[in-house]
């Protein structure tokens, strides 16, 4: 069997909204994606990519997607690679395509001179073991968290209120 990895084209989105759901599903939660094919388009496609994405073929029926963004070390002074999304479809599992997709991405970190590769798993996901054999560590003395919702509104809007912001953030076009 032969693994392709090319870069997404914007024909490639409505193939990677369908993996996106279907990550939600295994990961339990399959209601959660909100994303459409425009959001994908506009942010991974448009003026100013927010991310990257990596399809995967194996004998050249699609099979899988890493989609990717960048951040920045301040303690490094460099930037670094987050890999947001990784899926494989069912059918194509066991054959490699996954570790060829990772591969991709840390190919992309060395081309780019970024000295990390960053992922969150799951606690139960099986993958983890896929991870470690690669030689990714668990970052067990940190803890992440998030600030979404009607909670990232309320920060925002007292923020506002208090004027404790020098200067205003105009968002992007």
């Amino acid at each position: 069997m032969s693994i392709t990895i090319r870069p997404a084209t914007p024909d490639d989105v409505e193939f990677i909204l369908q993996l996106i759901r279907d990550l939600a599903t295994f990961e339990k939660a399959p209601d959660a994606v909100k994303a459409t094919v425009e959001d994908l388009l506009r942010d991974g496609f448009g003026p100013h990519p927010r991310f990257e994405s990596l399809i995967a073929q194996l004998d050249d029926r699609p099979a899988g997607f890493a989609l990717y963004f960048y951040n920045y070390s301040t303690w490094e002074g460099t930037t670094g690679i987050h890999l947001e999304d990784i899926f494989v479809l069912p059918w194509a599992r066991g054959h490699g395509v996954g570790r060829a997709l990772i591969g991709a991405v840390a190919m992309r970190a060395k081309e780019r001179r970024c000295p990390r590769l960053d992922l969150s798993v799951l606690h139960w996901n099986p993958a983890r073991e896929v991870y470690r054999k690669l030689g990714f560590v668990p970052l067990s003395e940190w803890v992440s968290y998030r600030l979404e919702g009607e909670a990232l509104s309320q920060l925002a809007a007292r923020t506002a209120e208090g004027a404790c912001v020098s200067e205003r953030v105009e968002p992007d076009e």
